[in-house]
């Protein structure tokens, strides 16, 4: 099971989350509106930082992107916004990061429209429909992914805390789609500011159930 680690933004608590994490993903989130938004001025220091970086976006354009990848040494690109398939494969001709598609969820999804997706990404993200892309800490309802029809991994998000760690792993067991989880607010001090202790529980949980 991966563990990604999103909405992460002072140096010292990333230092800390490598150390005594280490969780497989760290997301750095460069939507303005947010307010774990990662600014220009820390690109040097958290580039230098030896963790597999997700840059994550909101309907960003093409130049942006490839900007914040070359200046913050991403390796996966998340899209969390209406992105279009022909956007996504625009994308992936001009990068070699991995490319998530977030799948924003509310009481159903159509699978039908994901297809467009599929050549394109390496991997989808399910969270939980919100006005502000993600962050709630809700959860939306894990059976909708009971039908879940392809072959290609993905990630879930949305509320997930320390006593989501067994609902986890039997939802992998039903669906081995299932690749790992999306860490955020649940975990959080302060917006932007990770409780390294939780974390480190958490993971613990996950890798001995």
């Amino acid at each position: 099971m991966e563990v990604k680690v999103c909405g992460m933004r002072e140096p010292e608590n990333i230092r800390n989350l490598i150390s005594e994490v280490k969780p497989d993903w760290m997301g750095l989130i460069f939507y303005s509106k947010s307010p774990r938004f990662v600014s220009d001025d820390l690109a040097v220091q958290i580039s230098e930082l030896k963790m597999n970086k997700v840059g994550v976006f909101v309907n960003s354009d093409l130049k942006t992107i490839l900007e914040k990848v070359a200046g913050f040494g991403l390796k996966a690109i998340q899209l969390h916004g209406n992105e279009s398939p022909e956007f996504v494969q625009n994308l992936a001709e001009k990068s070699d990061c991995e490319i998530w598609k977030v799948i924003s969820v509310k009481d159903e999804i159509e699978w039908e429209s994901l297809k467009s997706y599929l050549p394109f990404v390496s991997k989808f993200l399910f969270d939980t429909a919100t006005a502000v892309h993600g962050g709630s800490g809700k959860r939306f309802d894990w059976k909708v992914l009971e039908t879940y029809p392809f072959d290609k991994g993905f990630l879930i998000s949305g509320g997930l805390d320390e006593e989501s760690a067994d609902e986890v792993l039997a939802l992998r067991q039903q669906i081995p789609q299932l690749q790992g989880v999306d860490l955020n607010s649940k975990f959080e001090v302060v917006p932007g500011l990770k409780n390294i202790e939780n974390l480190v529980r958490f993971k613990n949980l996950l890798t001995q159930l």
